[in-house]
């Protein structure tokens, strides 16, 4: 059965994602692979719902514009800019080494060099749409194998022209992109868009924010982007890249956050229709018809890309093991411009040769959540292993122990250095490790809360032991045998929270809650900006911190009745306000108000 109303394409498409999505996202396998099915369902080879997904295809690509906008939006200029090496560096090298793999797989199975060649053009392409997605749900973009396959994925948006061109040139079409005025136009057109998006965009931005019509907002918010991009397609580059250029311009602008919230929704819808619209169009006619030679090519590509990845990015020196094995899950299979690149070298490739390739680019697509779920259960896991490393040998002995060299633990070590106070420094995390030693400090490797380390880092001699790790439970487990192995070291805790704070008053141990001080600091600078006096305001927190410690060590006791613990805050509401209220000194510009205001029970 064929469906052609508008109405019932759109209930077929909102059904098809809402069925398949939160299955797949219940298996673990991500939404991706969800709409790629759920396509493959309501296809021409499934339940043969829709038609024709080319039409669907075309507009669902906007779903790829509006996700390089917002991409676009999180970086600003200088931030592209500090990209750079990464962008062409990096990018250059994977285009450029799987386009000659697999041009020399291609000679090796005795294909006209031309066939691998236009081969490895397609291949060398990954999907921006899905490796960029994959990334955000996971919530690994930030990453630095997340940055380096964004990087990349941006050069091969650019790449795509010149690889065109090259096409152009060896099917001998003499179209206008061939011509130097077509490239000069290209330059022109993005140089304008900068102009015009510092100059006519921002304050048209805020000439609509000021209106107050949220609906003209997104409109507008909409226009920029799409605008954008149909702009740079007009001059023969891709609107993803257009879109991406457009998020860039307006990454400063005041109305950042409002542009995301705004082109969110829109971008989700879009870019799961478009996924679905490429699960329809995976040709599983030819599948069934030669599947041996397609699951080779797409077993392949995968396999070969993914190897020339992980080594390509470890020798280039961008990412660690387990960045490198991240950087090759989300690039490994061959993207949408691969449609396109085999559709113009149509004249060059052998009958069939070009519907076989797109069979295999789509295999690809689909294996992308299987790579990452095999990067998560086995390489991470593995790599992890083989980087872990012993304990250094710690040959010096000072007067302090610092357990932990995070954004805690530096600034006392720090402190020290700056008296001349010897401060033996020990981190779990190799990677801290190494950072902090390029800078200068001296730190060793190995888990702090281990007895025979401490040992060996003098803790019999030492006066006292800093624990500012970030594991609370591993730090009060570790509390109890340190003070049993070395009664006569001091120890000092981090607590994360009064929770912890309880724990180490129940034990006896002096803790030093973390963001304490400098939440006072925050009620100090209020008091002064609501008209107190600097003193009267630095007297008021002090008596509250007298009043917070004290009761804390109090509570402790009733840490574990919740009923007793209510009473107690509801009476140290009554306390503090009292407290404080006799604190008022006339400086203040309300003072007898404030007075009234502060010894006044709740009510």
């Amino acid at each position: 059965m064929e469906t052609t109303g508008f109405l019932a394409q759109a209930l077929i498409y909102l059904a098809a994602g809402v069925i398949a999505v939160p299955v797949f996202q219940r298996l673990g396998l991500g939404s991706v692979l969800g709409y790629l099915v759920a396509g493959l369902a309501i296809g021409p080879w499934g339940l043969r719902l829709i038609a024709d997904p080319q039409t669907v295809l075309e507009f669902a690509e906007f779903g790829v514009v509006l996700l390089l906008f917002l991409v676009g939006l999180e970086l600003n200029a200088k931030r592209v800019w500090a990209m750079r090496r990464s962008i062409f560096g990096l990018g250059t090298v994977q285009v450029l080494s799987t386009i000659a793999v697999f041009a020399g797989i291609g000679f090796v199975l005795k294909q006209p060099l031309v066939v691998g060649l236009i081969a490895g053009m397609g291949f060398a392409m990954s999907s921006t749409a899905i490796g960029l997605q994959t990334l955000s749900e996971k919530n690994l973009l930030a990453t630095p194998g997340g940055q380096a396959s964004f990087a990349v994925l941006l050069f091969q948006d650019l790449s795509v022209v010149p690889l065109l061109l090259v096409l152009a040139f060896l099917t001998g079409e003499k179209g206008s992109a061939m011509d130097p005025v077509a490239i000069a136009k290209a330059v022109g057109m993005i140089v304008l868009l900068v102009g015009a998006g510092r100059f006519l965009v921002r304050p048209a931005l805020r000439y609509i924010a000021e209106t107050r019509l949220r609906e003209v907002f997104v409109g507008f918010s909409l226009l920029v982007a799409l605008g954008t991009a149909a702009l740079v397609q007009s001059v023969g580059l891709s609107m993803a890249l257009g879109a991406f250029l457009a998020g860039v311009m307006l990454a400063d602008s005041e109305y950042r956050h409002e542009l995301e919230l705004d082109i969110e929704p829109f971008k989700g819808l879009l870019l799961g229709l478009f996924f679905i619209a490429v699960g329809m169009s995976i040709d599983l006619g030819l599948f069934l018809r030669e599947p041996l030679t397609v699951l080779a090519i797409a077993i392949g590509l995968v396999a070969v890309k993914s190897v020339l990845l992980f080594f390509t990015s470890r020798l280039f020196g961008y990412c660690k093991a387990t960045e490198a094995g991240l950087f090759a899950a989300a690039l490994a299979q061959a993207g949408e411009f691969a449609f396109v690149l085999f559709a113009a070298a149509g004249p060059l490739l052998p009958e069939g040769t070009a519907a076989r390739l797109n069979a295999a680019v789509a295999l690809s697509m689909l294996s992308t959540p299987f790579l990452f779920m095999a990067y998560d259960r086995f390489i991470m896991r593995r790599l992890d292993r083989e980087a872990e490393r012993e304990p250094d040998t710690i040959l010096e002995t000072n007067p302090v122990i610092v357990a932990g060299f995070g954004r805690f633990g530096q600034v006392p070590v720090r402190v020290l250095r700056g008296l001349g106070i010897g401060a033996t420094v020990i981190d779990h995390d190799p990677g801290q490790i190494d950072t902090v030693r390029r800078f200068g400090f001296k730190a060793y490797y190995g888990d702090a809360t281990r007895l025979d380390l401490l040992e060996s880092a003098g803790a019999e001699r030492a006066r006292v032991l800093l624990l500012a790790i970030d594991d609370s439970d591993a730090a009060l487990a570790a509390v109890r045998r340190i003070r049993a192995r070395f009664p006569r070291l001091e120890v000092l805790a981090r607590a994360r929270s009064r929770t912890d704070a309880f724990e180490y008053a129940e034990l006896g141990i002096p803790a030093i809650r973390e963001v304490f001080d400098s939440s006072l600091e925050a009620a100090r600078r209020l008091l002064v900006t609501l008209g107190y006096e600097e003193e009267a305001a630095r007297r008021i927190v002090a008596r509250f911190r007298e009043y917070d410690e004290t009761q804390l060590v109090q509570n402790a006791r009733h840490r574990h009745d919740v009923s007793k613990l209510i009473a107690l805050s509801e009476q140290g509401r009554r306390d503090i306000a009292q407290l404080l209220g006799q604190e008022l000194v006339s400086t203040s510009p309300h003072a007898e108000d404030e007075k009234e205001a502060a010894v006044a029970p709740p009510g």
